[in-house]
């Protein structure tokens, strides 16, 4: 708690993340998307900026949108919602106790009224107190009731990931908990272009979202972004660079730290990988990954969780089910380690570009 304190003190003071990102923490080269011209007009945005552009939107065009959470007024600790209670009012724009339980219980009783209820959980770390209310209750609230009551316009947003010196109370990935859970959906962006596009498909979405964002990426992450409203699909999986000899699959940041390996394996194995961004965790996409792997005959997956029961086991079992007769090699999963996140060691911890290309050099040479 006192580290949480300090982060908040700090951000509030400066107006700025004090986290560092870009010095703090180079295990990766962000490499930005682009759109095509029909797009239209585009505006220079990094992460967190493309968060509030897309929650400016929703709360423009939904009257009933509401957005909540601990310190969100006046900009939150990461200024995802900076100028948007000035913009939008009080009431639609506000701040709650700091109790993740009740954050998220609210946003359930608001959804099931009627209103598009966007909460946000101040660290993705924190947010294992609303456990039970969001998987007991948001998850199969429509389910148990046959119908009757629905709290699908429920988003909750979270910092998550690896940020370079949070260790073990501000750097988790706790995506695969909620991959167990029927109901929800899981998404997880790589840069600002899909965050925009995303984050107004989960809100628009009838169904309860969880939309984990890299901290990471709040600053390091730059991009030129549409200034038009669009949308995202959701559940679908994106090819970022073909190859023929091995599949590589991530989420978040570690999309990023692949495409170093895909250039890695190029340059000095003269190994075709081919690179593919999950982009959501729940409902996922197998087809697209089922469809490389018979391909490539090989896959690789990397996530900054720890490994046991991290959601990549889940993606490793799937794909040996439905590609056993194509692998050329077993199934290889570069992850974090079965400890609580460590600090000091955390550039050991984390499943940097060097581990996932020694990972790619034993499944070519199986």
């Amino acid at each position: 708690m006192a580290l949480r304190t300090f982060i908040k003190r700090n951000l509030i003071l400066n107006n700025k993340c004090p986290l560092r990102i870009s010095q703090r923490l180079s295990h990766f080269t962000f490499v930005p998307d682009t759109v095509s011209a029909s797009e239209g007009e585009t505006q220079r945005m990094n992460l967190f900026q493309a968060i509030n552009n897309s929650l400016d939107i929703a709360l423009t065009q939904d009257p009933t949108a509401v957005i909540f959470g601990e310190d969100v007024a006046f900009g939150g600790v990461f200024r995802c919602t900076v100028g948007l209670q000035e913009k939008h009012g009080k009431s639609r724009v506000f701040n709650t106790p700091l109790c993740e339980q009740g954050i998220a219980g609210f946003g359930i009783g608001a959804a099931t009224a009627g209103a598009t209820a966007i909460a946000e959980i101040q660290f993705a770390d924190y947010i294992l107190p609303a456990f039970d209310q969001i998987c007991n209750e948001a998850a199969k609230y429509r389910y148990r009731s046959g119908g009757i009551y629905d709290c699908g316009s429920l988003t909750i947003r979270a910092p998550c990931s690896a940020v370079g010196h949070g260790a073990v109370y501000h750097s988790q990935s706790p995506e695969a908990f909620f991959a167990h859970c029927p109901g929800l959906k899981v998404v997880v962006p790589r840069g600002p272009i899909k965050a925009k596009g995303l984050l107004l498909s989960c809100i628009r979405d009838k169904n309860p979202c969880l939309f984990f964002e890299p901290k990471i990426l709040y600053r390091s992450a730059v991009e030129q972004v549409p200034v038009k409203e669009y949308t995202m699909p959701l559940s679908k999986a994106d090819i970022l660079v073909e190859g023929d000899d091995i599949t590589l699959v991530g989420w978040g940041t570690q999309v990023h730290v692949l495409r170093e390996v895909c250039q890695l394996a190029k340059d000095q194995l003269n190994v075709s990988c081919e690179l593919i961004d999950l982009v959501t965790i729940l409902p996922w996409d197998k087809e697209t990954i089922a469809q490389s792997v018979k391909k490539t005959g090989r896959l690789l997956i990397a996530h900054e969780a720890p490994l046991t029961s991290g959601f990549g086991a889940e993606i490793a079992a799937s794909i040996q089910h439905e590609c056993f007769l194509n692998l050329e090699a077993p199934i290889e999963r570069v992850t974090g380690f079965d400890t609580p996140f460590p600090h000091m060691f955390e550039p050991f911890y984390m499943p940097d570009k060097w581990r996932c290309f020694e990972a790619v050099k034993k499944l070519v040479n199986y």
